[in-house]
């Protein structure tokens, strides 16, 4: 008797929590409604629309901005876009494992927590400022430059600043430690006694870390990956301040058209566009995450 009457009580309750669960979600949906789904839904109607004489914006709807965002005008600076975000992930995965191996295999609390802290550390000022402050490093008349001439290993200054180079070095910069954080959660799980195992059936040091290391790890290396090629494939201040002519990317074409130009439909088709590319990448992470 006492069972059942506890079922049922427990049982009368569940509509009414339920019931709370949604009024607990509610500021959660008003959020994403009004300042996620309904600017993406404006600016996706926007991309389909025509540029005025006097207004922004005007009809009929018609597909000319994407026509013109694929074409051979346009399109470069996607694929460059891509390129260049590639290439700093891969420099950043390459340079941000080992250091996270290195920071999560400290013997002692203090030195990791120390190493975690100089990771984190330039987080604590303005990411325009340590922009302007490469600027000062890869100037004509910049330190780099500076040191170069007075060792006497060049006689004029290299052209360093406005190049995709300095793009790329400033994206790396960036957006290193948001590779090497999630990649020091994984390896901070790892059981090193299955290192040791492999080594008991023949394995070496190459093949435990191609069989064992790297597929235990891979949660967190693709993790890393998201988190650096998405903000590099739409970074803005960067190429602005370190690339000029050279670095123009997607985020520097999109300001143009809304800024510069005052297309509205044709930026807005290339933030859908950019969208795209990134929900493709969240899509292969998932995918990638669900088989591994």
């Amino acid at each position: 008797m006492a069972f059942s009457l506890d079922f049922s009580q427990s049982a009368s309750h569940t509509p009414r929590e339920k019931t709370r669960g949604r009024l607990l979600a509610v500021p959660a949906i008003f959020w994403l409604f009004f300042f996620f789904l309904l600017p993406l839904a404006i600016v996706v109607v926007v991309s389909f629309m025509s540029r005025g004489q006097v207004q922004p914006i005007t009809f009929p709807l018609t597909l000319e901005n994407y026509q013109r965002i694929f074409g051979p005008i346009y399109f470069p600076v996607f694929i460059k876009s891509i390129s260049i975000a590639l290439l700093a992930t891969i420099v950043c995965l390459l340079s941000g494992y080992p250091l996270a191996f290195f920071v999560s295999t400290r013997k002692s609390k203090r030195s990791q927590n120390i190493a975690l802290f100089l990771v984190i550390l330039p987080f604590w000022t303005n990411f325009l400022v340590r922009t302007y402050a490469w600027r000062v490093l890869l100037g004509t008349d910049g330190t780099i430059n500076g040191i170069l001439i007075n060792l006497h290993l060049i006689t004029q200054p290299l052209q360093l600043l406005n190049t995709r180079g300095a793009v790329i070095i400033g994206l790396i910069y960036g957006d290193l430690p948001f590779m090497i954080l999630p990649i020091y959660a994984s390896v901070e799980r790892f059981d090193f006694r299955l290192v040791e195992a492999a080594h008991d059936l023949g394995a070496n040091d190459w093949r435990a870390f191609w069989r064992v290391i790297l597929p235990l790890t891979m949660p967190g290396v693709l993790a890393g990956c998201i988190l650096v090629f998405i903000p590099a494939i739409g970074a803005f201040i960067t190429p602005d301040l370190l690339g000029g002519t050279q670095g123009l990317m997607i985020g520097n074409l999109i300001n143009q058209q809304f800024h510069g130009t005052g297309n509205w439909p044709l930026g807005s088709a290339a933030s859908v566009v950019m969208m795209g590319m990134v929900m493709l990448g969240l899509l292969l992470y998932v995918r990638l995450g669900r088989r591994g």
